[in-house]
Formats: C-alpha cells, structure tokens, sequence
C-alpha cells in the first residue's frame, strides 16, 4: 500500500514548513515536496502607502535579513525618483549589506548548520542545537555569536538598530558613519578575520568525512543566477545579471535587473505558499535555477580581495569549476563571509564615508521603478509601481528562497530516494532530509511576504489517508 510520510514542521530554519514524502507499494520513496505554511501578504497591504516609506515597511517582512528589503526598497525609490545617490551613500550601503551579509552568514553557519556537521547526523535531538554545540565546542560556538555580533554592530553603527533600521531611503540614506562607530569597527575587524579563516579551514578539514553528503545533499544540474559587477567580479549591491549554466557556460549576461521579467517567470502550485520562480527562456520546470552563495561563486569571474580569492580558486578546484551540490552552499557561506570582510576593511579606509552628501532630493519622476541587490540567500527584487503622487499601486517582491523553491524540492527528493525505505524512518534519517533544506538556508518569512512555535511533528498516513504513525518533538 502506498504511504505518505509528513515532517511537519521542519526544524532549525527561519519560519515553518513540512515535508510530505510519498511511498510506493514498496516502500521506496515515489515523489517528495516541500511546503511552506505561511502566508503575510506584504505584496498587497503595501498598496495604497507612500513611496517614502516603503523601505521602513518592507524592512520588517523580516527580522532576519531586514537590511537585504530595506536596500531593494530605497534602491527601488531611487529609480522613482530617477537619481543618482550621492557616492557617500553608496558606499554606506555597502557597508550595511556587507554587515548583513556577515551577521546573516554567521547564523545560518555556527547555530543552524554546525550542529549537524560537528556533532553528527544521528546525534540526540535534545543536544544537537546552538546550545549542545556550546557544550561540545566552547571556543568555536562563541567565535560564531562574535563573529554575527560584529555583522550587527555595523548595521547598528550605521541605522541606529541592529534589526529594522529607517536608514537607507530613496535617494541616499539618513545618516555618515560616525568616527567612533569607524575605530570601534576596525578595532574588532582582526578578530572577525581570524573567526572566517579558522571557521574555514574547521570546514575543509570536514570535506572528506562528508563527501557522500556532498554528492546526494542536493547534488544535480541547474543554472545559477547572481549579480556581477562591471568585470564579472563577485558583487553583492549592484552590478548585473548573470545566468550560468551547471558547465559553467553562460546563457544570459550583463543583464539590467530592471529587465528581471523578460527572464524570470513565476510559477505557483497549489500545496505551496512559496511560488517557483524559472528562468523563462526555458520554462517551467526545466528552467530552475539556484541563488545565493552556491550561485554567487559559481556565476562570477573573481572576487577580487586577496584571501578570499584564494579560498574561491580552491573551492571551485575541488568543484571542478562549477559546484553543483547544494551541500555546499555552506562552504560558499563561509567564503563570502571572508570577501565580505576585506571588503569592509577597504571601505572603511575612504574618507568619503564621513562625507554629509548622503541624499539627492527629487521628487516623483517615474512612475515604476525596480530594486535589485544580493541579499545573503541570493538576489533580492523589490518592483514598485506608483501614481503620479507617489503612491504604491502595485508591488512584486522576488525573494531568493522562492528563486530555490524548485531545487529544495529536488534536493528533498534526492535525499529522501538515498535514505527512506519503508513506513518507518530513524530521527537521524528524519534530520538528513531536513539538512538538505538547511543547506539553503531558507527565510520563509521573507518568501511569503504566521508566527508562533510549533513542534516537529512527522505523520505517516496511508493511501487512504489512515494514520499509520506519528511523532512528535518539542
């Protein structure tokens, strides 16, 4: 009798979701999906707000990666207003983006994923967490809550909170940098260097322990999609965009992210918040594609800093040019985190950064408008439409875990074909299959624009919808 097995929800990612996996008359996995379960619809209760305070609104679909939204809605409003922002400006979001990224990075690596690669797959529930991971390696634990707080005390120095900051605006931002909030940030720059490399070196000394991880957590052909810069250079503000291939060919360059529809489509299924978008030239579903630091490294040419350069040339060595496998999107992490880094360290040299020309005024003077910037899960679109006084009339948020919808959906099947047979799975099979989403570090919240706690629950029901098993944990 054919069986279906429910992981619901899934554990130790930003937001909730299940798994349902279908079973054959043997037991062997027939098909395997991932659902999100919440909904906030910030696409339509942003209709009918002013232009002007997009940036503050949207900067709460999440308290994750606020600064990501609140960068894509003011770069939106520049468009409107069809200005060009002060250098200081420019160069001030930078620096918060490279914030974000670092503190973003930093929690998905340390207290999400850690716990799985240092304490083991099949480790108790109870200890394989943030807090068994203190327990069991002290120093790199507190290194991670180190290396996130500095991420935060760049967003903090700049926009006055660490989550939420009413800083970036249309045209520019708010306020400098302060020289003490600068000092403060350089003074801790050494030691968040030090953090990267020894989290890096600690990961690829892993490598060889989880080569079969690497090659069925998520392992398969796709495109890529990330913005680069004017030299095909890793970027993570601006920049164009780039489709590349799983043999590193690339199918779509130096594209206006203005343009994002004559190449981005968006599907939507019926058991799924979350909607699927493709690359259109293709269609759906043979034009997904995958976003975010995986992508990122595959679809630039360099990064340009130094140690993070050499850490990129060994990585794709080892990926034969192109990484494929999801599994290693935490690798990916941890080499953004050091360009990240010594990019922070470059700017935090310009004297310009002091510079009190942070905002062109204009007023409305397009009436569309499109934001595009790399958020830490891959490229974020905010697409604004207004009336002639500059109200919303009409918004479309692409946010990155949608653009990896369809390849969590493949990475959770592939997973689940290697390690479920039969009505009964172990816990530690149960977390290899919810590793597989953790990989991607997906931010629920954000991709369907409820709150509260919920246990993991994992249901077995039969063909005729009978519940065969069940298992609950707090």
């Amino acid at each position: 009798m054919a069986e279906r097995i429910v992981i619901d929800p899934v554990t130790r990612i930003e937001g909730h979701a299940k798994i349902t996996i279908q079973l054959d008359d043997s037991g062997h996995v027939a098909d395997a999906r991932f659902h999100v379960t919440e909904f906030r619809g910030f696409e339509r209760f942003c209709e009918g707000r002013p232009l002007w305070e997009m940036a503050g609104i949207t900067a709460r679909v999440c308290g994750i990666c606020p600064v990501s939204h609140l960068l894509s809605s003011a770069k939106a409003g520049d468009q409107i207003l069809a200005v060009d922002i002060p250098p200081a400006a420019e160069k001030l979001r930078r620096l918060m983006n490279l914030g974000q990224i670092v503190q973003s990075h930093a929690l998905s690596f340390f207290h999400l994923s850690a716990p799985d690669l240092l304490l083991g797959w099949d480790s108790a529930p109870a200890q394989r967490n943030i807090f068994g991971l203190i327990a069991a390696h002290p120093e790199l634990a507190r290194s991670g809550i180190r290396l996130r707080q500095f991420g935060q005390e760049i967003i903090e120095a700049l926009g006055g909170s660490k989550i939420h900051p009413a800083w970036a605006v249309p045209g520019g931002v708010r306020s400098a940098l302060a020289a003490a909030h600068k000092e403060r940030i350089k003074q801790r720059l050494p030691d968040a260097l030090d953090i990267a490399r020894h989290a890096l070196a600690q990961y690829k000394s892993l490598l060889k322990k989880y080569s079969r991880e690497s090659q069925i957590f998520g392992n398969f052909p796709s495109l890529f999609m990330g913005l680069v810069g004017p030299e095909g250079e890793w970027e993570h503000y601006d920049g164009r965009l780039r489709f590349v291939d799983s043999g590193g060919n690339v199918l779509a360059d130096s594209i206006d992210p203005a343009r994002y529809q004559e190449y981005i489509g968006e599907a939507v299924q019926t058991d799924s918040y979350l909607k699927s978008p493709f690359y259109r030239p293709l269609g759906y579903p043979d034009g997904m594609y995958r976003v975010g630091p995986l992508a990122r490294l595959n679809v630039c040419s360099h990064l340009r800093t130094p140690l993070a350069q050499k850490e990129w040339e060994e990585y794709r060595e080892r990926g034969n040019d192109t990484v494929t496998s999801s599994f290693q999107y935490h690798y990916a992490r941890l080499i953004e985190i050091l360009a990240s880094l010594e990019r922070i360290e470059e700017l935090l040299d310009d004297a310009e950064l002091s510079s009190n020309r942070l905002r062109a005024d204009a007023g409305i003077n397009k009436l569309v408008g499109v934001g595009a910037s790399e958020a830490p899960r891959g490229t974020l679109f905010h697409h604004y439409q207004v009336d002639t006084d500059g109200k919303i009339t009409k918004v479309n948020m692409i946010i990155a875990t949608g653009q990896n919808n369809l390849a969590m959906n493949r990475t959770v099947e592939q997973i689940a074909r290697h390690y479920i047979r039969g009505p009964k799975i172990p816990e530690g099979m149960l977390n290899r299959v919810e590793a597989g989403i953790r990989a991607f570090d997906p931010c629920l919240s954000c991709s369907t624009h409820a709150a509260g706690v919920m246990p993991l629950e994992i249901r077995l029901l039969g063909a005729d919808g009978t519940l065969l098993d069940e298992i609950r944990q707090s």
